[in-house]
Order: structure tokens, then sequence, then C-alpha cells
């Protein structure tokens, strides 16, 4: 087996983890690399939380391998997760202590510089004018937030979150947003953050893979995971004579299908995006008077659930074959 790359911060060789004959996760190969903010992204109970508990040692795997900072665990656990901070599910607390007792008690432990960080940890996460406060008048945002800001007191290389926006309202997740790109872009940290937040993992993320029943079923940039393989091109075009442009449109060989609806037209390309130049030539030759032209964002939670009805519907299509 090669040996793990070190500007890669996880990764992982058909890492498998059964629960009797449940198999919860299934020969997962991924590869993070250090610096980014990467997704793990996937419905509720498809194997999020158990991938994490595998990567932090909390749980053995079955079988395969992973390197976390290029050290493997569980074999080198205490010397991987050195710079490692990491929330696996809600963070705990002694709720009748402040936030900022409750750090002082992480900084005991880990050693006196750890200490100095407590004050920017928390001025990090929004939390230093509540610092005194009891967490248990915390929402489950703000522990939420203050589970980050332990996390920081490491000075981690790795932040490893689970589903870390739950109990977040909008402002909070804006401000969760441009605290993890500042993390990756000013800091140089790498954040692996798990969700089953599509809007989320994709505002915020550089790459993410899909996850669905314990397989990691895409893996990419953000981009090219929500255009996919053989996603069709396509078009809504606004239009002054709607009939007249539906007929060249139908005619045109550049066209693999075209539609009406409040937008205007919507038009499937037969090829690449580059030929809606030519197609807005013909039109305009046409004397179709064209108002406005510009492609369909396909967002990742449309490829997420183009992926995960496709899985979803195959054992049907198996059980019709036979």
């Amino acid at each position: 087996m090669a040996s793990p790359a070190q500007d890669t911060a996880i990764e992982t060789q058909g890492l498998t983890k059964r629960f009797g004959e449940r198999l919860a996760i299934d020969g997962v190969n991924l590869r993070v690399p250090r610096g980014v903010a990467f997704g793990f992204l996937g419905p509720n109970g498809a194997g999020k939380t158990t991938m994490i508990r595998m990567l932090l040692g909390l749980t053995r795997a079955s079988a395969g391998s992973a390197h976390v900072l290029g050290l493997p665990v569980p074999a080198q656990r205490g010397r991987a997760l050195a710079r490692v901070g990491a929330i696996v599910e809600e963070p705990r607390f002694h709720m009748h202590l402040s936030g900022r007792e409750n750090l002082r008690i992480i900084a005991a432990a880990r050693g006196p510089e750890v200490r100095e960080r407590i004050v920017p940890a928390l001025e990090r996460v929004g939390l230093a004018g509540r610092a005194e406060d009891k967490v248990k008048s915390y929402s489950l945002g703000m522990r939420q937030r203050l589970g980050v800001a332990r996390c920081l007191l490491a000075d981690p290389l790795l932040l490893i979150l689970d589903e870390p926006t739950n109990g977040l309202d909008p402002g909070g997740m804006q401000e969760f947003r441009q605290m993890i790109r500042a993390m990756v872009e000013q800091e140089g940290r790498t954040v692996f953050i798990s969700s089953h937040l599509l809007d989320e993992v994709e505002k915020v993320c550089d790459a993410a893979a899909i996850v669905d029943r314990g397989k990691v079923v895409s893996e990419g940039a953000i981009a090219e995971l929500a255009s996919g393989d053989g996603v069709a091109h396509e078009l809504v075009i606004g239009v002054q004579d709607e009939r007249l442009a539906l007929s060249v449109l139908q005619a045109s060989e550049l066209v693999r299908g075209v539609s009406t609806n409040d937008d205007g037209v919507r038009v499937v390309l037969a090829g690449a995006p580059e030929t809606a130049a030519a197609l807005n030539a013909s039109l305009v030759h046409a004397g179709v008077g064209v108002t406005r032209l510009e492609p369909v964002r396909v967002s990742l939670e449309d490829r997420f659930l183009e992926i995960t009805s496709r899985l979803s519907d195959a054992p049907a299509r198996e059980e019709a074959a036979r």
C-alpha cells in the first residue's frame, strides 16, 4: 500500500465499518488535501458520523486504513490528533460553568501556552461578549460556536466538524461561513465538514464527497460535482416573439429539447455550452428579438438529488431485470 502523501489532511483506503450484518461504511477511498474546506455530504443515516469516529480513532474500522495528517489512525492516534480539533455530534460542556471557564478546563489539561488562546478563540467564534455567561443559558447554536472555540485551543491544522451549523439562525450561518473561509484562506487550516445541508456545503466548501448508504458516490470540486458527467447544458432565453422562437428552436440541430415557463423559453442544448452563441445567432437571423440568454445553473442540491435518486432506483431496476 502506498504511503499517504504529506499534502493530504485525510486519506482513507478501503475504509469499512460493520455493525453486525449492517454495513455502515463500505470501502471508502477518500483524499482531502490540506488547506481547503471539504464537505462530507449526505442524508441522515448515510454513515457520516461513523466515518468521523473512525478518523478520530473512537471506533475501529472493520477493514481498510485511515491516515490523518500523514499518520495512521488508530495506530498513532495520539500524535495524529495533537493538531486536530473536532466536534462529533452535539458538543458537550459543563452547563453550570461559563463559556470561558469551560475553555480554561481544557487549557489546563493541555499546557500553559494554550491558556493564551482562550480570548482569541472566543473572539473568533463571536462569543467574547457572552464568555462569562453560564453555558446553560446558551442556545444550541452558541454551544456549537463554543465547540469550535474549544477546537481552536489546539491551534489545529485540521478541524473536523460534524453538522456544525445545527441550531444556527441565518445570520449565524453567514458568520460561520465567514469564519470557516477565514480559517482556510487566511490561516491555512483544513476544515472537514460533515453535513446534510447541501446549500451550506456549496457556499462554504471548496470540494466535497457525496456519501449515501456508506459509499462515496461522487467526489470533486464543488463546481465539478454540480455539473457532473453527462449532465445536459440548459439555457433560459427571453424572446419578443415566443411562437417564432419555438419554431426556430424546435428545428435546430443545436437543440435537444425546448419548453416554456414563466422565465421564458428553456432550451436543452445538444452539445457543449459554447453552442449557445451559434444558437443565439440563428434566432437573430430568423428575426427573433432576444432579450435574455443565460445558462441554467445546476446546484449541488440538484446533483445530489439526481445521484441519490438514481441509487434508490437501482435495486428496483435490478429486481425487474430478473
